[in-house]
């Protein structure tokens, strides 16, 4: 009987990419993939470290895991396994941890396991390794639902943001070959998928190990015949040039839909955060999409309660995102993160203090993205309806990322349909 292995998925986009493309492999090879709700064989929870309570929350998966399961595998992956693999190290039940850059070894070291089990032997592998050292990035796109496919296309990050520890978890700024993705993305549309959000940690910087541009990359994907929309998850302002922009409002597949991280509205605490841009280059920015593409969704992350981020500096930023008029804001309280600059910074902010500023942003955020869907209402728009049923209704998703319920039609699943906006 196969045996049966199941995904726990954690953090960014990029992680659901390549769980999706691990969970392939193991099929490949025999295995049974089953839902998370299932008991099984054999556990890999794939973790995140972004905040405090990422880690927590993966901590509190591998006990639940081991607790339901006492005799099953368990494999921690990931960003959190590859700096706190010490801590992970200490939970019961854990038999395998790889680093964020050793995940396509996973397989391999799951059947040691299997092998030193059959033996009698259940020694623990510990197999992280100094990330600098690697300089290979593994292919991975996700196939879990029938509209969407989100497509790794770069990994890695070379910039030095005083907050962040995902360099040091995922490494330097890497990507695959234009030739290997658009194969990639053949892959994709052999399986009916109609939309690919390409996805990586830094994927503007695109480039850095083939001599590609970003740039050639979207031209390329562009031809792939059978994807009809693309959306770009995330690129850092400093980095969306204006000939990328003229580009994809000349008429292609790429849609009116940006997320881009601003982080602060406020020059002083950019500075301290050391990152690549100012205000007023966000503002030109979000002006020149606009003014190639009208009324695109933006999607802005902010991050609130940094420190030294005073009452008067927290306003700044608000009163910057009235201004700009973002879609949808994702917002984010300061994590302080071991073994960054921002965490022995003077002038911490109290975490009730951080959390009144999230709430008060996400009232901003909610009077804000109304406003951008009531503006459309009544026109007609292109809708990609998927397979998730609720209460006898389908939904599905605009060109720019506005969220659609009909009643629930099994024909419009996986098709792109016209639909007046109410």
């Amino acid at each position: 009987m196969a045996k049966t292995v199941s995904f726990h998925t954690l953090g960014c986009k990029l992680n659901y990419s390549e769980s999706s493309a691990l969970a392939r492999l193991f099929a490949a090879n025999g295995y049974t993939v089953v839902s998370q709700n299932k008991p099984a064989d054999i556990y890999v929870v794939n973790t995140c470290t972004v905040t405090e309570h990422s880690d927590k929350k993966s901590r509190n998966i591998i006990r639940r895991l081991h607790r339901k399961s006492p005799d099953a595998i368990i494999a921690v992956i990931g960003c959190y396994a590859q700096l706190k693999s010490d801590q992970i190290a200490k939970i019961e039940g854990v038999d395998v941890i790889l680093g964020a850059q050793k995940k396509g070894l996973l397989l391999e070291e799951i059947q040691k396991v299997e092998r030193n089990r059959s033996c009698g032997n259940a020694s623990m592998i510990l197999d992280v390794e100094e990330i600098e050292k690697v300089d290979s990035v593994y292919a991975a796109f996700s196939s879990g639902e029938r509209t969407r496919s989100f497509l790794k296309v770069q990994d890695g990050c070379d910039y030095k943001c005083t907050y962040c520890t995902i360099p040091k978890a995922r490494g330097h700024s890497r990507n695959l070959p234009i030739a290997e993705l658009v194969e990639q993305a053949r892959q994709i549309a052999s399986l009916g998928i109609k939309e690919i959000v390409l996805t990586g940690v830094n994927i503007g910087d695109y480039g850095r190990t083939t001599g590609e541009s970003f740039l050639d990359l979207l031209k390329r994907l562009n031809e792939v015949e059978g994807i009809e929309r693309y959306r770009i998850s995330s690129i850092e302002p400093n980095l969306l040039t204006q000939e990328i922009v003229e580009w994809i409002a000349s008429g292609t597949k790429f849609l009116p839909h940006f997320h881009i991280p601003l982080q602060s509205g406020c020059d002083e605490i950019l500075r301290k955060m050391r990152r690549r841009y100012n205000t007023l280059m966000f503002r030109e920015k979000i002006e020149l999409v606009r003014e190639y593409m009208g009324n695109p969704f933006f999607g802005i992350d902010v991050i609130t309660g940094f420190p030294g981020e005073t009452e008067e500096l927290f306003m700044e930023t608000y009163r910057f995102l009235e201004e700009i008029r973002p879609a949808f804001i994702h917002i984010f309280p300061y994590s302080r993160r071991a073994d960054t600059p921002a965490a022995d910074m003077e002038c911490q902010v109290d975490e009730q203090i951080k959390q009144q500023r999230v709430h008060r942003l996400e009232a901003l955020c909610d009077r804000l993205h109304k406003e951008y869907c009531d503006s459309f209402k009544g026109a007609t728009e292109e809708v990609l309806f998927e397979s998730t049923i609720k209460g006898g209704q389908m939904f599905g998703y605009t060109r720019n990322y506005i969220l659609v319920q009909r009643p629930y039609d099994k024909e419009l699943i996986g098709k792109v349909s016209l639909v007046v906006l109410d």
